[in-house]
């Protein structure tokens, strides 16, 4: 496990400071909101300018990637969050917030490519699974943590924006004074998800469903609870078990997925998430029979990004890793902006269960479609798979092996013509030219094989 993950230490650790601030300041601003006389319509359009911001941010800051390098990326992206969150307490407008929170989403966006890139270039495709889970651990670990902040001081006042603001700019000490190396400069700030669908599409599909289910489950969460009966300390008692959940089964998710083919895992969980969810949505329970329930929903749904994410950086090149993570981040992105729109308009017409109706619907649809993969894979004939190109890490798949040319070679045709008089001269048989071998594509890993 050290070995693992000694190189990625300061980055997790980075990682822990700015979810932390994070959590934190995405329970602050709508409980202020509220407080400052916000209407509801403006708390939600709070939220969906986050995730337009981070959009914009997965199209956008592959460039600043390519040009300054991820650590002053890193630097830079961290620094304009702790500007933007400390505007916020001084200019008190619904408009200005809405600036200021797509800023934020532009921000993170950045941030987690930066984060997420870096981890896959310093992990090889049998650390991928170990290494992503644990970067979802600590991810959901922080945002725990930054979520119970908010009770240390009243939401009125400047001190809770202050600490979301440290928490940010503590994140930028371990990763500029880390010892490991960044990444190499990358090649292209292009995001071409066309391309990266071809080669992952189990990867940017199921980044985008969890985007579509993840992001109804934040939005929309605790307004199930509160519609089921529970109060304000139930619905987070429910939120805070399937966050829970979802980090304690990281572990054992990650370590299958090391060892098997991820698309079987992930077919497997999502099937699983399906049925919790269908049961959350029918049953009136009471606040111990959801939260039990969320536990297996959480446990089942939340590692599916990782999955995911880790399948398609298998089927990538690691000089390719800021463009896979931008690709996987804006899927996930717009899933999280049409998620939330979709589930709240069938909350309002078949009540608080529709929640997990829809997620039950999207997570089947994701199983259909990893299914379908995995059955056309195994059906292409073994002459197409020879001469299909891969893209793929170098741990993942053993280079091709360079043709022979077919030209022929001066020296061997006078050493032929040599042995030939010699031949002639002795009364031997000249000595047959060797052969030369088609080339053959190597093994490739069976763990996540596929597209």
């Amino acid at each position: 496990m050290a070995k693992t993950l000694g190189p990625v230490a300061a980055l997790l650790l980075g990682v822990f400071f700015l979810v932390t601030g994070s959590g934190l300041q995405n329970t602050l601003l709508p409980l202020r909101g509220a407080f400052e006389g916000f209407s509801a319509v403006s708390l939600g359009v709070l939220g969906s300018s986050y995730y337009l911001g981070f959009v914009a941010g997965c199209l956008i800051v592959p460039r600043l990637v390519r040009r300054t390098g991820h650590i002053r990326a890193f630097a830079v992206l961290t620094s304009s969050a702790v500007a933007a969150m400390l505007v916020h307490p001084l200019w008190i407008e619904p408009a200005v917030w809405f600036v200021l929170r797509a800023v934020t989403g532009f921000c993170f966006a950045g941030l987690y490519l930066v984060i997420e890139s870096w981890l896959n270039d310093r992990a090889t495709n049998q650390t991928r699974g170990f290494v992503m889970s644990a970067y979802v651990i600590v991810d959901y670990a922080a945002l725990t943590a930054g979520q119970m902040m908010i009770t240390l001081s009243p939401v009125r006042g400047f001190e809770l924006f202050a600490v979301a603001a440290i928490l940010f700019s503590l994140a930028t000490l371990p990763v500029a004074m880390t010892g490991s190396g960044q990444p190499a400069p990358i090649e292209t700030a292009r995001i071409r998800l066309l391309r990266l669908t071809r080669a992952a599409p189990v990867g940017v599909v199921g980044c985008f469903v969890v985007g579509l289910t993840n992001g109804s489950l934040w939005s929309l969460g605790p307004i199930f609870g509160i519609g089921r009966g529970l109060t304000a300390d139930g619905a987070a008692t429910f939120m805070s078990a399937a966050v829970v959940a979802g980090a304690i089964a990281q572990w054992p998710v990650g370590f299958l997925s090391d060892r098997m083919d991820r698309r079987r895992i992930l077919a497997w969980i999502v099937a699983g998430a399906m049925l919790a969810g269908l049961v959350l949505g029918s049953l009136p329970l009471g606040l111990w029979g959801l939260s039990g329930l969320a536990l297996i929903y959480g446990a089942l749904a939340l590692p599916a990004y990782s999955l995911a994410a880790a399948h398609a950086y298998d089927r990538t090149s690691p000089s390719e890793a800021v463009e896979t993570a931008a690709g996987l981040l804006l899927a996930y992105g717009v899933g999280s902006v049409l998620g939330p729109s979709v589930a709240s308009v069938g909350m309002l017409h078949w009540g608080p269960g529709a929640l997990f109706y829809f997620t039950a619907i999207s997570h089947l649809m994701l199983f259909a479609f990893v299914q379908w993969r995995m059955v056309w894979k195994k059906e292409v004939p073994p002459t197409a798979k020879a001469a299909e190109t891969v893209a793929c890490s170098p741990t993942g798949m053993v280079p091709t092996p360079e043709a022979p040319s077919l030209a022929p070679d001066p020296e061997a045709i006078i050493q032929a013509e040599v042995q030939t008089a010699t031949a002639d001269s002795t009364g031997e048989e000249p000595a047959s030219p060797p052969v030369a071998q088609d080339p053959v594509l190597a093994p490739q890993d069976g763990r996540s094989d596929g597209a």
